[in-house]
């Protein structure tokens, strides 16, 4: 790693782009497979779809848990003042949690053992594979900003760590398609070689970076009180929350239901409408640094997630053919938006807090921000669960070919979770944006204060350090 002659700040080669990248490819892999396949898993395989109240009760515990665990990791890596650092530490230790949680969610029995077994199964496994999910990737979202204050470096860096991202969650789609009409046994032997990979992949980042010890030497942690008045009075990250609480919504909602669209609209491998929806993505990522060069991070973003959301709209009410697909593809170059712009706003945030507090709050920042977005997540399991149980959706076991002599709401219903919900959310989104403070002149004069409170804290840990 070097240092910049550009306003001093660091840069990265290639190698090192792929190195913070592989933890990103190793985590999507993962958390691919859970968002893609665990609401077809519990809902048709499992069949409790045949009870929509367990569904809710399910979500709600999980809910609770999922968005708590963000923001009490977040505040405790901030005031973390270890000298081996307050971010690497909680991933590296982490991984084997992440890995046992992970496979032991498939492992559970169906609703011929009892809806009670499946209720306790299902809420100790998600939940504690979305904790140790939490730990890794929150605080390796809060590396980001860190290491780095040049705001192109920082999207480069963001930009291969979304193009492995996207790699990992094509393989989560992938994987589990190939298994999913298998036998049980084959669907575990996947998931427990799936597990041990991409935790070792995120093993990887962690031995190739280092954090910068003046955070953690110079800067003396916010009280919590403070801390969390500061996180929720900020006007910039209250506008980005909202915005992508959206986007998270999106995000789920569409992965969590392209097995619904295969199986009983489109009626084909699910294949075909991955390559389609992921192929515009992996294109789009590698045009997101030129749209900001020309229009900046916050109008990029707009324009992205306007694309995505009248696609998505569109598609809605499209018969099955080339027109679905074309939609589809549109609506996946739109994503690359949320997926890409969001950790560099969020950078920008941590940035001009870090002018009011004088401390690098990153992790907190993205804690309370999964407070507010995470219920989003739930909603891919209480939203399809409630539709297809009014519509009256006869489930399958896994294993056997889907039931494709439903009543006719039940593919309306399909058609508007995948389609006219979150398009509406991805306009919303957009429109929320529009009062993001942190562009324009105002922007630029926040990355030059930085610069100078860097290189303030950086001589005085030097000093600290010759005094020792």
């Amino acid at each position: 790693m070097t240092t910049s002659d550009i306003k001093g700040a660091r840069t990265f080669g290639l190698k090192e782009r792929v190195y913070w990248a592989t933890a990103s490819l190793g985590g999507s892999m993962v958390q691919g497979i859970y968002s893609s396949l665990l609401s077809i898993f519990y809902i048709d395989y499992l069949g409790l779809s045949q009870d929509a109240a367990l569904i809710l009760y399910i979500a709600l515990i999980y809910t609770a848990v999922n968005a708590l665990n963000d923001p009490i990791f977040g505040f405790l890596s901030d005031r973390t003042r270890s000298k081996k650092g307050r971010r690497i530490p909680y991933m590296r230790f982490t991984v084997p949690f992440f890995i046992i949680s992970f496979i032991f969610i498939w492992l559970s029995p169906d609703i011929n053992a009892g809806a009670l077994s499946v209720f306790l199964w299902m809420v100790i496994t998600t939940c504690l594979y979305d904790t140790s999910y939490t730990v890794i990737f929150l605080v390796y979202s809060a590396l980001l900003p860190e290491i780095t204050e040049n705001e192109k470096e920082r999207g480069k860096l963001n930009v291969w760590a979304q193009f492995f991202n996207l790699i990992g969650m094509i393989f989560g789609f992938l994987i589990p398609d190939l298994f999913r009409n298998q036998s049980k046994t084959l669907l575990w032997i996947a998931m427990i070689i799936v597990g041990i990979i991409g935790g070792l992949l995120i093993l990887v980042t962690t031995f190739k970076f280092k954090e910068r010890p003046e955070f953690t030497t110079v800067d003396e942690p916010l009280p919590l009180i403070p801390a969390i008045k500061h996180t929720v009075i900020n006007k910039s990250f209250i506008t980005l929350v909202l915005a992508n609480f959206m986007g998270i919504f999106l995000q789920s909602m569409v992965v969590g239901s392209l097995f619904y669209l295969a199986d009983y609209i489109i009626q084909t491998s699910s294949i075909i409408p991955l390559i389609f929806l992921f192929i515009p993505l992996l294109l789009g990522i590698w045009v997101t640094p030129k749209m900001i060069d020309k229009m900046g991070v916050v109008r990029s973003d707009q324009i992205l997630l306007i694309i995505g959301g009248v696609a998505l709209i569109v598609l809605t009410f499209m018969p099955n053919n080339i027109l679905l697909y074309i939609c589809l593809a549109i609506a996946g170059f739109g994503f690359v938006g949320p997926l890409v712009f969001t950790n560099i706003l969020f950078a920008q945030v941590c940035d001009e807090d870090e002018l009011k507090t004088g401390v690098r709050r990153e992790a907190a920042f993205f804690g309370v921000n999964a407070l507010i977005t995470k219920p989003a997540q739930s909603l891919v399991i209480i939203i399809p669960g409630f539709m297809l149980a009014a519509a009256g959706f006869i489930p399958h076991a896994l294993g056997t070919p889907p039931v494709l002599n439903q009543p006719a709401m039940v593919f309306t219903s399909i058609r508007l979770f995948i389609g006219l919900i979150p398009g509406i959310a991805l306009l919303l989104a957009s429109l929320i944006l529009q009062f993001y403070p942190l562009k324009g002149e105002y922007w630029e004069r926040v990355q030059k204060e930085v610069m100078e409170l860097h290189a303030e804290k950086h001589r005085k840990y030097q000093e600290m350090e010759r005094k020792t």
